[in-house]
């Protein structure tokens, strides 16, 4: 299973309307959960199963929600039983295709 995640709070860091903070904790979480992940400017990316990858997002709701009375999320995911390393596959995939054509 992929999942691509966006969690912020909805109260901000300081005067500036920064997030950065309870957002650097959540990714922190996810890097230490162990399982594959990545990070870009708008969504983290983790692989794993079901209970593995809900835990994770569950512990980064919870950190966001000591900081913040109001949490955003939004969660996207490719659920395919039985595959797994589709986290860089499926990237390696569309760029042998573009290479080939």
């Amino acid at each position: 299973m992929l999942v691509a995640f966006s969690i912020a709070p909805t109260t901000t860091d300081s005067a500036d309307g920064s997030v950065t903070a309870a957002v650097a904790e959540a990714v922190r979480i996810v890097r230490e959960s162990g399982l594959p992940n990545e990070t870009n400017s708008m969504f983290t990316n983790l692989e794993g199963d079901w209970d593995e990858v809900m835990a994770v997002i569950k512990q980064c709701v919870d950190a966001v929600s000591a900081v913040s009375p109001r949490v955003s999320l939004v969660i996207k995911a490719d659920i395919r039983p039985g595959r797994e390393g589709q986290l860089t596959a499926k990237v390696e995939r569309i760029e042998s295709t573009l290479r080939e054509s």
